[in-house]
């Protein structure tokens, strides 16, 4: 909770964290910490500084597509639930646990689906840039 926070911000149950109240930055907080992981180690995965993670942490700013997208596979949650709090995302303590198996082949498949999108925005800046060649006649 930061110091802006109300009390009325507090979920009934003393918990920062609810669905209603939870901003981008908040839900980037849980799924980090829910990895076991620094604000460094997080941004060592996306190739990105320190102070880049703290800010959207801080909800200062918002990471492009390609990062958000590489931001829900690295924290395994959905983009959805990372850019608007419905989707899959963190794992509640009460819920029975997931076999360690499912949630390693689920990690992987959201790695990959971040690893796609982001090959797709390159393409997207190739098929641009040759577009931009053929229109100025090479």
């Amino acid at each position: 909770m930061t110091d802006n926070q109300s009390d009325e911000d507090i979920g009934a149950d003393g918990d920062w964290f609810t669905d209603e109240h939870a901003t981008f930055g908040d839900r980037v907080v849980a799924a980090r910490q829910a990895m076991g992981w620094a604000q460094n180690d997080l941004a060592r995965q996306l190739g990105v500084k320190l102070k880049t993670v703290q800010s959207w942490e801080d909800d200062l700013s918002e990471p492009r597509a390609n990062k958000a997208h590489m931001l829900a596979g690295v924290l395994n949650i959905s983009l959805a639930w990372l850019l608007t709090g419905e989707g899959l995302g963190i794992t509640d303590p009460d819920q029975p646990s997931v076999p360690a198996q499912v949630k390693e082949v689920l990690a992987q498949m959201r790695q990959l689906r971040a690893q796609i999108a982001g090959r797709l925005d390159q393409l997207a800046v190739l098929e641009k840039r040759l577009s931009d060649l053929l229109t100025e006649g090479l």
